[in-house]
């Protein structure tokens, strides 16, 4: 049996995980600015994961078959999954990639809702009032304050990128939501590989479909396809390791310093700049969603 991390490693290894997922969303915004097309970058992405999925579950000796009911519940949110995947990597493409990710990092908001509704645990006190903080940072975090013109102007800028954001955000609550309801019991890389399969075979058949799987123009495509490839497989992988590893379930909010890390890397790598009130939105937003993510029980 795996031996047990203690926080003082698990957190900063669970960060630095986040870290490879932002520097994932870096390398496909490079991709996209030298010509790869979204549904290619997805395609791409989710097939070579889904290899090493298989590579790991053969590895380890378990077992791929399913009953045809669980097999047909996680293709159906494997199509759930190719939806996320699309509508983040149009946010990415659309506006600065560390704005995409604090919108999409509503998610966890929206899950807790979803449960609650569906008859699950009340949210609790601290999770309700993390909530519109979060609401408040992400107003802060997208400009979208001042007057009515100027909301409006900001809003023509960054609408379109939002909304995929969102979408993204909405998508993948329904993967938490439905995945802890009918694939609970099933192994985690087997999850994975459903998904990143019904997501690869989804998006490349759709984006034949409509002519819009194009590679890259350039090296510097190439590099980036490449890298964002290896990248999200390689934390994708890992978080397989660490999690299972954590003392406390509730380290994993650690995962939540992406945004950050993208800002971060967004700047040193892309030239995207955000103003200091901006940043401190970012922060709330973070901040909340690790207070909803580690709520007490």
């Amino acid at each position: 049996m795996s031996a047990i991390l203690s926080p003082r490693l698990g957190i900063p290894l669970l960060m630095l995980l986040a870290t490879i997922f932002a520097a994932n969303h870096i390398a496909a915004r490079l991709t996209f600015d030298h010509g790869t097309s979204i549904a290619a970058a997805v395609a791409v992405r989710s097939g070579a994961t889904a290899l090493v999925m298989v590579a790991l579950l053969r590895l380890h000796g378990i077992p791929m078959a399913l009953p045809r009911a669980t097999l047909a519940r996680g293709l159906g949110i494997g199509l759930l999954v190719a939806v996320q995947s699309f509508c983040l990597y149009s946010a990415v493409a659309a506006i600065p990639v560390a704005l995409a990710l604090l919108a999409f990092n509503t998610f966890p908001m929206l899950f807790v809702l979803l449960t609650w509704a569906a008859g699950g645990d009340n949210p609790g006190r601290r999770a309700l009032v993390a909530m519109p903080l979060a609401l408040v940072g992400l107003v802060l975090a997208l400009d979208i304050v001042g007057t009515l013109e100027a909301i409006a102007g900001r809003w023509a800028q960054i609408g379109v990128g939002v909304g995929w954001a969102l979408g993204a955000s909405t998508s993948f609550a329904l993967v938490l939501f439905l995945t802890t309801r009918h694939l609970k019991h099933v192994d985690g890389r087997l999850r994975t590989l459903l998904m990143m399969g019904a997501t690869a075979v989804a998006v490349g058949l759709a984006g034949a479909a409509s002519s819009a799987l194009a590679l890259p123009a350039d090296g510097t495509g190439w590099f980036g396809l490449v890298l964002l490839t290896v990248l999200y497989g390689t934390a994708i992988t890992a978080i397989f390791t660490v999690v299972p590893r954590l003392a406390a379930a509730s380290n994993t909010a650690a995962l939540n310093f992406e945004p950050i890390a993208a800002l971060i890397l967004g700047w040193a790598i892309l030239g995207q700049t955000v103003e200091p009130r901006q940043m401190v939105g970012a922060l709330i937003v973070v901040g909340a969603v690790i207070l909803i993510g580690t709520k007490r029980h």
